[in-house]
């Protein structure tokens, strides 16, 4: 499995398991795949970036940003900020377990902007979660 596709497994697995999101986002809405249109209110987790971090010729630190889009249907971008918040607080708990062959050194959340959707009916939430990972023989 790619480095990206196992963070990308592991935020979503993180997601569902924190009753404090799950209490604002049903985890059937939490999704790790392009929904259109996206549930309201919804977390969908998908666009990545990978970095090479490797300080040394073995190359096996990366760097992997993932994106967090949150939806709802809100006047306000109350809503998504009390979503973003609790996200924000499930990462806060502990490390990400990648499974076998990789390790998260450390895992934080980058930034968090909140907008009103053109749509003039929805807020939408954009998190970068940013995690550093080294690759173990598993």
């Amino acid at each position: 499995m790619s480095v990206d596709l196992a963070v990308q497994k592991a935020i979503r697995a993180r997601l569902v398991a924190t009753p404090a999101v799950t209490d604002l986002v049903p985890a059937s809405s939490i999704l790790d795949r392009n929904a259109r249109p996206a549930p309201r209110p919804g977390i969908v987790i998908g666009d990545a970036q990978v970095i090479d971090e490797g300080r040394s010729i073995a190359r096996t630190r990366s760097r992997v940003y993932h994106t967090v889009h949150v939806w709802k249907t809100e006047p306000s971008r109350e809503g998504v900020k009390e979503i973003m918040a609790a996200i924000r607080a499930a990462i806060r708990t502990g490390r990400l377990d990648l499974g076998p062959g990789y390790h998260c050194a450390d895992w934080r959340v980058s930034s968090m902007r909140a907008l009103s959707d053109p749509d003039g009916e929805s807020s939408h939430g954009v998190m970068t979660i940013d995690c550093l990972v080294e690759e173990v023989a598993p």
